[in-house]
C-alpha cells in the first residue's frame, strides 16, 4: 500500500465529484485475461484522466483479497448521465482503502490500462461541467424533466394509438367473418334457388314435349291438352316468382360482397401496420447488453428468460427484416459469452446478465440456433458466425453417431427420441450442405431422414408418432413434417402428405373461446397442442403451432399449384388464409411500458394450462409470447424457417 502523502498527491490529480456515476465491473486475471467474476455493482468517487476513485460496497472476502493484493485487472462499464451508451475501461488497482464510518465498504484507486481516448475525453469534459458549472447543469436537468414529462404524454398517446390499431384491426376481421358468412349462406341460397329453376324449365319443356305429342296423335284430347297447358302456366308463374326472388337475393349478395370488399381493403392495410408494430415488438425486448429477447412478457414466474429456440425465432425475424446487427448481437452471446455443457448449450439464459435459467441441454433448441445462423449467413453474405452452426452441427452428429439407426436423442444425457428433434436435424444439415457443399452434412441429413420413416411414419391410423416408441399425437411433428421434408419428398417415400395435414386438421383443429385483455370473448378456429378429446381442459388454441400448420398449408398451396391442381390449391390457399385470419383475432397490445401498446401474440388462448405434452402455458392473460408472435409473422410473410430459399 502506499504511503498516505503518496495517496494524497494521487488525488490531487482527481475532480472531486458531488455526484456519482453507477459502475459495472468484473475481476480478470492479469494473465490471462480470463474473468474471475460476475459482474459487480460500484460508484465512482473521484475521476481524473488517468483514473477513476471507485466505492463498492459488501464485496465478499475472495473479491477483497485479490483486490488488496492487486493481482487483478477490472474490466468496467461506466454509466455516464445523459450521454448514450456506455465507456468500457480496462483498469490496474493502484491502491485500496476501507472506508471509514462504513462497514464493509473499500475505495479502490484505478489507473487506466485500456480506455478510447476520445470517452476518456467525455468523461473529463462531464467532470469539469459537473463541476464548474452546477447552475447550467440544474437547468439542464429542469429541461430534461420537462422533456421526460413531454416524453411522457407523447408515450401515453402512443401507446393509445397502438392498442387502437389492434382493437381496429380486431374489429374489421370481426366484421369480415361475419360479412364472409353472409356471403356463404347468401351464395347457397342462389344456389338453391338456380337449382330450382333449372328443375323447372326442364319439367316445363318436359311437359310441353308431352302435350306436342298429344297434339300430333290421330286421337287427340282436348281435356289431355288443357290439363298441360295449365300445368305449364303452374310452372311458369312459379319459376317466375322464384326468378323474381332470385333477383332480390342476387341484389343482397352485390351488397354484402361489396361490404366485404371494403373490409377486406381495409383489413389489409390495418394487418400491415399491425404486423410491423409486432416486429417491432420484437425489437424493442432486446436486451442491449446481452442481445438476448426474454421470451414471455408478462410472466412473473419465468421473467427475463430467454429460451434458445425462441432466440432463433426472433433472429430469423431480424434477418428476413435485414435487421442484421440485430440478429448479430444474439449470435455474438453464444458465441462468446454463453456457458455450454460441453458443446451444447442450455435451453434457456436470462436476458438481463446472460447466465444459465434452465441448466437442462435439449438436442432441438440447439439445432434451432444453427438453423438460424444458417438463415443469416445467407442472407446477410456475412459468415462469421458459420463456424458456430457446425460447432452445433458436429456435437448433434457425434449423437447420432451413438444410434446405429442414426437418430438423435433428446440430448447428451437423455434416452428418448422425439420426432420434432430429428425434422430440425433433417433440416439443419440439408442447409448445412447446401452453403458448405460438405457431403458428411448431406449423409447425417439421410441417416435422419431413415430413422424418422423407420420410427416415426406410419400408412396405418396414426401417420406421425411424436417421437421413437411413442405415439401421442403432437399438432407441431404435422406442420414440420410438410414444413421440414416437402410434400414432393413425403410422396417420394410413399407417404401421403395429404393424410398427414388432414389427420392433424381433423384431431387438432379446435373452436376455442378466447377472452381479450380489454374485455369481450371471440370464437377463434385453430389447433391444439393435442386432441382435445384426450385432455379435460377442452380445447386451446396454440398461436405458435397454428402457424406452423398455417405455412404448411401454404406449402401445400405451392406444391398442387406447381403441379397444375388448381382446385387443390385454392383449396388450401384458401385454409391457410382462414386460419390466419382467426390468429389475427388473437394479436393483444403489449402490457409493458416498453412495449408502448405494440401488438404481439400470447402463447395460446388460456394461460397456466397443460399443453398435454409435460409443461405449461404461461401465466397471464396478457402475456405476449415471443415464440407465438415470430410465427405468425412467418405465417404472414410466408416464411418456412425449416426451408432454406435462394437469395
Amino acid at each position: 500500500m502506499k504511503r498516505a502523502d503518496e495517496l494524497g498527491s494521487e488525488r490531487r490529480k482527481y475532480i472531486r465529484l458531488d455526484t456519482v456515476f453507477p459502475v459495472q465491473f468484473r475481476l480478470l486475471s492479469s494473465d490471462s485475461g480470463e474473468f474471475l467474476s460476475e459482474w459487480i455493482q460500484g460508484f465512482t468517487s473521484d475521476i481524473g484522466k488517468g483514473g477513476l476513485c471507485l466505492r463498492v460496497n459488501n464485496l465478499n472476502p475472495e473479491t477483497s483479497r485479490l483486490l488488496k493484493e492487486k493481482k487483478t485487472k477490472l474490466s468496467l462499464n461506466i454509466e455516464l448521465p445523459f450521454i448514450i451508451g456506455q465507456v468500457s475501461v480496462r483498469a490496474l488497482v493502484a491502491w485500496v482503502k476501507e472506508s471509514r464510518g462504513a462497514s464493509n465498504r473499500l475505495l479502490i484507486g484505478l489507473s487506466y490500462d485500456e480506455i478510447d481516448p476520445i470517452q476518456n475525453n467525455r468523461i473529463i469534459r462531464y467532470a469539469y461541467a459537473k463541476k464548474l458549472f452546477a447552475p447550467t447543469v440544474f437547468t439542464i436537468i429542469v429541461v430534461l424533466g420537462l422533456s421526460f414529462a413531454l416524453s411522457g404524454f407523447v408515450t401515453a398517446k402512443l401507446i393509445k394509438g397502438n392498442k387502437a390499431l389492434v382493437n381496429q384491426l380486431v374489429k374489421i376481421v370481426q366484421e369480415s367473418s361475419i360479412a364472409k358468412q353472409k356471403v356463404k349462406q347468401i351464395s347457397q341460397e342462389r344456389e338453391d334457388l338456380q337449382t330450382r329453376i333449372q328443375a323447372l324449365e326442364m319439367r316445363i319443356r318436359t311437359v310441353g314435349d308431352e302435350k306436342s305429342r298429344v297434339q300430333e296423335g290421330s286421337g287427340a284430347g282436348a281435356r289431355k291438352i288443357a290439363e298441360q297447358e295449365k300445368l305449364i302456366r303452374q310452372l311458369s308463374a312459379e319459376k317466375n316468382s322464384l326468378q323474381e326472388k332470385l333477383i332480390v337475393i342476387q341484389q343482397r349478395e352485390n351488397v354484402v360482397t361489396e361490404e366485404l370488399l371494403r373490409l377486406d381493403k381495409r383489413k389489409i392495410v390495418l394487418e400491415k401496420v399491425n404486423f410491423d408494430k409486432m416486429y417491432q415488438w420484437l425489437r424493442v425486448h432486446q436486451n442491449p447488453g446481452t442481445g438476448l429477447v426474454m421470451s414471455f412478457e408478462g410472466d412473473s414466474d419465468i421473467a427475463e428468460w430467454a429460451f434458445i429456440y425462441d432466440q432463433s425465432l426472433v433472429a430469423q425475424a431480424y434477418t428476413y427484416f435485414t435487421n442484421f446487427d440485430r440478429a448479430k448481437k444474439i449470435f455474438d452471446f453464444f458465441a462468446r459469452r454463453a456457458k455450454r455443457q460441453g458443446g451444447l448449450f442450455y435451453n434457456a439464459y436470462y436476458s438481463s446478465d446472460g447466465s444459465p435459467a434452465e441448466y437442462i441441454v435439449h438436442s432441438g433448441p440447439n439445432i434451432w440456433l444453427g438453423i438460424a445462423v444458417v438463415h443469416y449467413t445467407v442472407g446477410s453474405k456475412d459468415r462469421c458466425y458459420i463456424g458456430l452452426a457446425e460447432q452445433i452441427a458436429q456435437e448433434i452428429m457425434y449423437l447420432q453417431a451413438q444410434d446405429k439407426e442414426g437418430g438423435i436423442r433428446g440430448g447428451p444425457d437423455l434416452e428418448w427420441y422425439s420426432t420434432e428433434h430429428n425434422l430440425d436435424a433433417y433440416a439443419f444439415f440439408n442447409m448445412l450442405y447446401k452453403i458448405t457443399g460438405r457431403l458428411e452434412y448431406s449423409e447425417a441429413a439421410s441417416k435422419v431422414l431413415n430413422w424418422l420413416v423407420r420410427n416415426t411414419y406410419s400408412k396405418s391410423e396414426l401417420p406421425v408418432k411424436r417421437g421413437k416408441g411413442d405415439s401421442t399425437i403432437a399438432t407441431d411433428t404435422y406442420a414440420w413434417s410438410i414444413a421440414a421434408i416437402g410434400p414432393q419428398k413425403l410422396e417420394e417415400l410413399g407417404l401421403n402428405p395429404e393424410r398427414i395435414i388432414e389427420f392433424a386438421e381433423e384431431k387438432c383443429g379446435v373452436q376455442a373461446s378466447f377472452t381479450r385483455p380489454e374485455g369481450g370473448v371471440l370464437n377463434i378456429k385453430g389447433f391444439d397442442f393435442s386432441p382435445q378429446q384426450h385432455l379435460a381442459r377442452g380445447g386451446v388454441i396454440s398461436s405458435e403451432w397454428t402457424a406452423q400448420m398455417i405455412i404448411a398449408f401454404k406449402k401445400m398451396t405451392d406444391y398442387y399449384n406447381n403441379k397444375g391442381l388448381n382446385a387443390k390449391s385454392r383449396s388450401y390457399g384458401l385454409k391457410a388464409d382462414d386460419y390466419l385470419s382467426n390468429l389475427v383475432k388473437m394479436i393483444i397490445s403489449s402490457p409493458s411500458p416498453s412495449g408502448q401498446g405494440e401488438g404481439c401474440i400470447p402463447y395460446a388462448t388460456q394461460d397456466n394450462i397443460d399443453t398435454g405434452h409435460g409443461w405449461l402455458t404461461p401465466k397471464g392473460k396478457d402475456t405476449g409470447s415471443v415464440a407465438g408472435t415470430a410465427y405468425t409473422l412467418f405465417a404472414y410473410y410466408n416464411y418456412n424457417p425449416l426451408e432454406l430459399r435462394d437469395q
